[in-house]
């Protein structure tokens, strides 16, 4: 079969997502496939991009791998945008000369930031928030600058204030309207919302009409029409977009009074073949701003080219429904948020706590319009559920933002039809994710958010996702169970709390009292590590443990040896220490190597050896790293304000008390974490299990990140914190954990499939949501307090060094373990071919 040529201009998110659904439905088989992008990167998350700021990379924004394009048949140029169009020779030319063919032609162009026509706005100093290069200008020049303002109250306005908050620079906000995102709150919502900012040192200017632009070759600032001024060295300008449709319109495409290539019910535009999707589509009379309705576009004319015998899906406008974070102030609103059709109006409003909620419900009171939340959004899946499946509200529909009803109470997920939309971002229903359990098997919350996108977005859909997939296993008659093993008919969460209140401090007690059976391979570790969690006992005490590395205190290598690993809080070693890891190390033969965590690995230790290695570190003032077991690892620093002219706290300090604190306490997985002394984040904080980046009112803390096979980056949990609160907040995040995390489970993945996710855990943790903070503060105190050295506990106990021995019945050591030379340092031999065929 002959491929039809099809060519996407441009790739953004929303070209992205039409690739995406193209392979999807089968269209790498009909069309060849090429896409043409205007910057130097593959696609990336705008929605996002603020993130930026805070950790320098790119790539966890990257919307796909980078063989993704390649792997799916998909030609991808890039840093080559289109600069003529011949719509009757079906033909266009890029910027680099190259000449494309095509029978299908996509505008994904997207929008442009919009510049008010005002003299000065293209001095030295102004930018734009639309592109990672345009940040990383940002970035550069705001080096030289103490004092910024923003040109625009909006969603990205106020995003890119707090990029410059976050940059520690003077910030000041500049609105044309009366009040902030006048298109998304009310008066009373957005005052809310503006207190709040102020309260973080943000400067707000409501109804201001710029006259002039101040500065000669660069931006000094402005003078207003009203008479005043207001100094600043840097602008970003974010007053609004303009659809990129230039190339359109100058081919004869047909395109709106105001700009957007007008686009029918099919994405289709006045010319045969050529569509347009996302920001630079004008569909019935409206530009949409969010790419929300361009995922719904993509997957309108995707599917539309895909299956051009089936009944074609129509595109009849998109919610507008949008919730996320300013600033730390949750924002959401949706539907006719600002009531400008015939409603009552329903309103809570706590200007102490800055929250404030309205509901815009229907005259006869049965169906919810619309809605506005700041301060607390916790609601926001719930309603937007009846709002957008027009379901019926409540005899009181108060309840619904000023009580603390769950989705489960307030529907089922039986209740809903397979059409009902769940997750507005993704434009994914309830249909869509029975598929994706149903014939895909995703049987978890994390395999179904990968498959369906359900969830992916702003995560405000994820307890009615659940809900769904819990419901839907029970009726494929899968007992949605977590049971530890056969062993045992509780998940880790239960068990633990089992032998907290029963007090079982052993293995046999815990099978004796709640299990059956002799335990296994899965049981005997994870109630091993229960166990060390709740009552802090050496390890060794549980001679069921059937870890390799927790048996021995050290890890087993490659060749049969083991690796020592001393603790170095924070990274932080004398002179004098170093030279006693350095003697250790010659009279024991060891090899040494400097580890990611800031510490001093020595490898190649017989297992006869270790108590005597260990000695010689104890008395040296060392104690157990516990790079061997799962519990904390270590707290990785960078030098801070006492040595880096960039710092802005003492990281190395923090750093110290925090490894200090947490060393040796144990949990379902590993710990690992970090704390940066500027945004700059040398000590990649953002990286960790939790992650601490000073600022220069304090610290802000992240939660839930990880490196290894599948890296996440934490995610913001609190900020500008002082040091007593950051401790507290950590201290109920891991015990919160290390409660109720299943075996084996990264923080990343626990808090990913954790029911209401990061906002969820912020009132448990700081609002104290459960009433339980009191007992998670006493739980941590006990564990810091009973802190035990398990190389000591070893040194100090002949009998328990009878262990540590290749051979029960004779002290002679492994004649197999063999050593080469390279580098002047040992290593283990080569493996050879005989010796894995043997194996």
């Amino acid at each position: 079969m002959i491929k039809r040529k099809l060519v996407v201009i441009g790739n953004g998110m929303v070209g992205h997502r039409f690739c995406e659904k193209l392979v999807e439905y089968g269209g790498t088989d009909k069309f060849e496939i090429t896409v043409l992008g205007e910057e130097p990167r593959r696609a990336y998350d705008r929605v996002h991009l603020s993130e930026y700021f805070a950790n320098r990379s790119a790539e966890s924004l990257y919307l796909s791998s980078p063989d993704w394009y390649r792997t799916n048949g998909i030609k991808l140029l890039l840093s080559e945008p289109a600069v003529t169009l011949d719509t009757v020779r079906r033909k266009l030319v890029t910027s680099l000369g190259t000449e494309l063919e095509f029978d299908e032609l996509i505008f994904a162009t997207g929008s442009s930031p919009f510049i008010p026509p005002l003299e000065g706005l293209d001095k030295e100093g102004v930018f734009v928030y639309r592109t990672i290069e345009d940040l990383e200008e940002t970035l550069e020049y705001s080096k030289k600058i103490k004092k910024a303002a923003v040109l625009g109250g909006g969603l990205l306005g106020l995003e890119a204030a707090k990029a410059l908050v976050d940059l520690g620079k003077e910030t000041h906000v500049i609105e044309f309207a009366p009040r902030l995102m006048p298109r998304q709150l009310d008066d009373g919502g957005a005052a809310i919302l503006k207190s709040k900012i102020e309260e973080i040192g943000v400067e707000i200017h409501l109804n201001k009409q710029t006259e002039k632009v101040l500065g000669e070759q660069k931006i000094e600032g402005f003078a207003f029409k009203d008479g005043g001024t207001l100094d600043f060295d840097l602008l970003i300008v974010s007053a609004g977009i303009r659809p990129r449709d230039e190339l359109a319109k100058e081919a004869g495409i047909a395109v709106g009074d105001r700009g957007g290539i007008i686009v029918d019910d099919g994405m289709g535009t006045n010319v045969y073949g050529i569509y347009a999707i996302g920001e630079v589509a004008l569909h019935r009379n409206f530009i949409y701003g969010l790419v929300a309705p361009g995922y719904e576009m993509a997957e309108t004319l995707a599917f539309n080219l895909c299956s051009p015998g089936n009944k074609p899906k129509v595109y009849s406008g998109s919610d507008l429904s949008t919730k996320l974070k300013l600033i730390g102030v949750e924002v959401a609103s949706f539907g006719d948020a600002l009531g400008q059709n015939e409603h009552i109006p329903i309103v809570f409003k706590n200007p102490r706590s800055g929250v404030y909620k309205k509901l815009v419900i229907s005259p006869d009171g049965k169906y919810l319009l619309g809605g506005i939340l700041v301060g607390d959004a916790k609601a926001y899946g719930n309603l937007l559920s009846f709002y957008l499946n027009k379901m019926e509200l409540p005899e009181e529909p108060e309840t619904l933002i000023v009580g603390s009803v769950s989705s489960e109470n307030l529907f089922g997920a039986d209740t809903l039809p397979d059409e009902a939309k769940i997750c507005s971002c993704n434009n994914v229903s309830k249909g869509d994710i029975l598929t994706a359990i149903r014939e895909k098997e995703c049987y978890d919350i994390t395999s179904l958010k990968n498959c369906s996108k359900a969830g992916s977005g702003c995560g405000g859909c994820l307890p009615q996702v659940n809900s769904i997939l819990k419901a839907e296993l029970k009726t494929q008659g899968k007992v949605v169970t977590e049971h530890l093993c056969e062993h045992f008919k509780f998940s880790r969460k239960e068990l633990y709390q089992v032998i907290k209140v029963k007090s079982l401090k052993s293995f046999p007690d815990v099978l004796k009292e709640v299990g059956k059976g002799n335990g296994c391979e899965i049981c005997k570790p994870a109630v091993a590590s229960i166990i060390a969690s709740i009552w802090n006992e050496p390890i060794l005490k549980h001679r069921e443990i059937q870890d390799t590395n927790d048996k021995y205190l050290a890890n087993i290598q490659r060749g049969g040896t083991y690796s020592v690993v001393p603790r170095i809080p924070g990274g932080e070693i004398t002179p004098d220490k170093l030279i006693v890891i350095g003697d250790v190390a010659k009279k024991y033969n060891l090899y040494c190597k400097i580890t990611g965590g800031q510490r001093i690995d020595l490898l190649g230790a017989r297992i006869d050896q270790l108590p005597s290695i260990w000695k010689d570190l104890i008395d040296h003032g060392f104690e157990s790293g516990h790079a061997y077991g799962k519990s904390m690892r270590t707290v990785k620093s960078c030098v801070g304000s006492t040595w880096c002219r960039f710092g802005v706290q003492d990281s190395t300090s923090f750093a110290i008390k925090l490894e200090e604190r947490y060393k040796g306490i144990r949990a379902p997985h590993k710990l690992k974490c970090g704390v940066s002394g500027c945004i700059r984040e040398c000590a990649e904080a953002r990286g960790k299990d939790f992650g601490i980046i000073a600022t220069e009112r304090g610290w802000n803390l992240y939660i839930g990140g990880n490196g290894g096979v599948n890296p996440k980056h934490a995610i913001l949990f609190a900020e500008d914190l002082d040091e007593d609160t950051c401790i507290k907040y950590i201290d109920r995040y891991m015990m919160f954990y290390i409660r109720t995390a299943d075996k084996l489970m990264r923080t990343s993945t626990w808090l990913e499939q954790l029911e209401g996710g990061i906002e969820y855990l912020k009132d448990v943790v700081i609002n104290d949501r459960l009433g339980i903070n009191s007992q998670l503060d006493e739980e941590m105190k006990h564990l810091v307090n009973t802190y035990h050295c398990e190389w000591k506990d070893v040194v100090e106990d002949p009998e328990k060094q009878k262990k540590f021995k290749h051979f029960v019945n004779s002290n002679e050591t492994d004649p197999n373990i063999q050593f080469t030379e390279e580098r002047g340092q040992i290593r283990p031999v080569d493996w050879v071919e005989k010796d894995l065929v043997n194996t």
